[in-house]
């Protein structure tokens, strides 16, 4: 094979297996070449003239060096083309102006120039566009004022314009057991589930016949239901990846995503909510449209925010993620085999037995620890920064909650729709001119009640807000007076 600055790393370790070696003595650097994951996506975008950038070697002297290993150590001789002027040249081999151009086509789309005129505009661009370039792209606009979302409004269109480019790159593997494996096994399951809800889709007809809708209804509601578990799989993403992307600063691609996955699950009760009534032509119609949107997330999870993700988070990370996953579970499936990662997360200190001296007594950290899980309440403390601190970790929580979220902005931990509504009550405790704030909500048969307390130091400093959720239904039904033990 040829050399230049345009080859990639993964198919020159494809040809030359030897050389990971080579690479890895080369420069501390290029270790991350070690882990299977980073070559099948990271590897196949890094030319070698990025490559010898990253590693602060000059290029010239990469490509003789890795000529003379492959002629030691096979006796062949491979060219170098030194010619690299057109990539030098070429303002679009930079990520960031591909970056640039790549926020022109979404302001473009956005004043409603033809999509087609655009695609065929960039189409050279697009053949080199990374998950990871788009991913970034949509994070810049949110930085730079586009509403996040018109931003979710155009990311279907950002997909139909980018497809091309993203069926270029494989959808990446990961060992069994690890998250992404995990999440794309549900995928698959969810995939099932839809293929069954289209086959039902197509016995009842279009328009529907209304004999064979009633007779194929039960079946698909039971399919519906089934589908609703999806819940979950974006359940973990919110709680358990979107965290740790927001550590490396990215978080524009997980807000538009939460958004759309909100949009699927409301679609999803009110397809349930039509076919339980009868009404044919409209339960359809959002049974149609909620599947269309489920595939696209899928098609969006797989070719862009996995293939980000990995290129992104370290095994110590990934660790994290997966440690968390159990508390939330798992829709459909459970993870294949046990993944161990090249790197554990860092352990957590195991609590002491020292007294802790309290205004009231002196408790141990295990008993303090063991009180508040058995508290009849949901406790989650967000600090005077808006991170979250803690949460109680009772046998039965009322809104899902998992490690991941320690540290996180608060408002990262709602929906997009209500964040306005978390900065409305943190504001006001902050400015001391509300000291409590409540809500009650219906949720299936339960009765929820919510309440946030604003936490003040003795001087009245603001020091954060604590959250306390309670399943008040039995609460609500006692009457009278209950002045003897019955426990019959």
């Amino acid at each position: 094979m040829d050399l230049s600055a345009r080859t990639k790393i993964d198919d020159l370790l494809k040809e030359y297996p030897f050389l990971l070696e080579f690479f890895v003595n080369k420069s501390p650097t290029f270790s991350h070449l070690k882990n299977p994951i980073m070559r099948k996506t990271v590897g196949k975008i890094a030319t070698l003239n990025q490559v010898a950038s990253v590693g602060k070697i000059e290029l010239d002297e990469l490509l003789s060096e890795i000529a003379r290993e492959v002629k030691e150590k096979t006796g062949e001789t491979i060219r170098i083309k030194t010619d690299v002027s057109s990539e030098a040249t070429d303002p679009l081999s930079d990520p960031k102006a591909r970056e640039e151009a790549l926020k022109g086509i979404i302001r473009d789309l956005h004043k409603g120039e033809d999509m087609e005129n655009l695609k065929k505009r960039f189409q050279e661009l697009i053949q080199h566009v990374s998950p990871s370039e788009i991913a970034n792209m949509e994070q810049r606009l949110i930085e730079e004022g586009m509403a996040e979302t018109e931003v979710r409004r155009l990311c279907d269109v950002h997909v139909a314009v980018f497809k091309e480019a993203l069926e270029k790159h494989e959808i990446p593997g990961a060992p069994a057991g690890h998250p992404v494996h995990t999440f794309m096994l549900e995928n698959r399951a969810s995939e099932e589930i839809m293929d069954g809800i289209d086959e039902t889709l197509n016995k009842i007809g279009t328009p529907p016949h209304e004999e064979t809708f009633k007779t194929n209804r039960e079946p698909l509601l039971d399919l519906l239901e089934r589908l609703s578990k999806i819940h979950i799989h974006y359940l973990r993403k919110e709680n358990q990846l979107f965290p740790l992307l927001e550590v490396h600063d990215i978080s524009g691609p997980s807000q538009v995503m939460w958004a759309i996955h909100d949009d699927i699950r409301a679609q999803l009760k009110t397809a349930k909510a039509q076919l339980s009534e009868l009404k044919s032509d409209e339960g359809i119609a959002s049974l149609k449209d909620v599947v269309a949107a489920i595939r696209e997330m899928i098609y969006k999870e797989e070719h862009i925010l996995y293939p980000m993700s990995l290129e992104t988070l370290s095994d110590a990370e990934w660790s994290r993620v997966r440690q968390g996953e159990e508390e939330i579970g798992y829709a459909w499936i459970e993870p294949e085999g046990e993944w161990t990662p090249e790197a554990e997360p860092e352990e957590r200190r195991e609590p002491g037995e020292e007294k802790i001296n309290l205004d009231t007594g002196f408790i141990s950290r295990d008993l303090i620890n063991l009180m508040l899980t058995h508290l009849p309440v949901d406790l989650t403390l967000v600090d005077e920064e808006d991170r979250v601190a803690y949460y109680s970790k009772g046998k039965e929580r009322i809104f899902p909650r998992s490690p991941g979220i320690i540290g996180r902005k608060v408002q990262r931990c709602h929906p997009p729709d209500s964040v306005h509504i978390v900065n409305k009550i943190l504001d006001a405790f902050r400015a001391r001119t509300k000291d409590t704030a409540e809500f009650w909500i219906q949720m299936g048969e339960k009765f929820i009640f919510i309440r946030y307390f604003a936490i003040r130091a003795t001087d009245g400093t603001y020091k954060g807000c604590l959250e306390v959720s309670q399943d008040v239904t039995e609460i609500r039904q006692l009457e009278g007076q209950r002045r003897l033990l019955d426990w019959d």
